[in-house]
């Protein structure tokens, strides 16, 4: 299939790559748009591991309040140069993890940071469940870590669905930005907070109220 510049163009625009790189990919997935988005996030991805040992010791920090002041969010972000923490690019990057933090409640950036003790409890947890399900024993412990792992990315920031593309983690879109503006870039702490917080309170969807307040582009 022969490839043009309009498809090029679309590549460009959904993942930000460059237009010979884009132009390559469609080239190699003949013409297959989906394909050559997943070719490029493997491609960006080895891209971005290596400036990962890069020092990124500039960047902002962020605030995001909900409507009404109901939840409030600081996030810090850095990136390796000042020029970059001025680029509008990163800036809408950052404005997004807030609005993440704010809408999907992590606890933690990675999954290092988790506690040991919140991991083992969480795990017993798992455990009790499974047997109160009556499963068998030889494949409990494989649903417990398969509940582990979706716990990490119901808690881990890096590996949450990100709000505004299901289909990409936090850490896709980490890695696509650090490709496109070429320098290390690090998540490296937030505090969230809710008001109310551990006072007896109605449920809420945040992710939908958070959603609800993006402009269309």
């Amino acid at each position: 299939m022969a490839v043009d510049a309009s498809m090029v163009k679309e590549l460009r625009e959904r993942t930000g790559a460059g237009m010979m790189d884009c132009k390559k990919v469609l080239v190699e997935t003949d013409g297959n748009i989906e394909k050559a988005i997943e070719l490029l996030r493997e491609k960006g991805l080895a891209a971005a591991a290596k400036k990962a040992g890069r020092i990124a010791s500039e960047g902002i920090v962020e605030s995001y309040i909900h409507l009404g002041g109901r939840i409030g969010v600081l996030i810090e972000v850095n990136s390796e140069t000042d020029f970059v923490a001025k680029n509008e690019g990163f800036k809408a990057f950052v404005r997004d993890m807030a609005m993440q933090v704010a809408a999907a409640n992590p606890l933690v950036v990675k999954r290092e940071e988790v506690s040991e003790d919140l991991i083992a409890k969480e795990r017993e947890i798992f455990r009790q469940q499974a047997i109160n399900e009556g499963k068998p024993e030889k494949i409990i412990e494989k649903m417990v870590e398969g509940r582990i792992e979706k716990y990490y990315k119901e808690v881990c920031l890096l590996e949450q669905a990100f709000i505004k593309d299901t289909d990409l983690s936090i850490k896709d879109v980490l890695n696509n930005m650090i490709v496109k503006l070429g320098e290390n870039l690090s998540i490296r702490r937030f505090v969230r907070y809710e008001m109310g917080e551990g006072l007896q309170k109605k449920e809420d969807n945040f992710v939908e109220e958070v959603m609800s307040q993006i402009k269309p582009c």
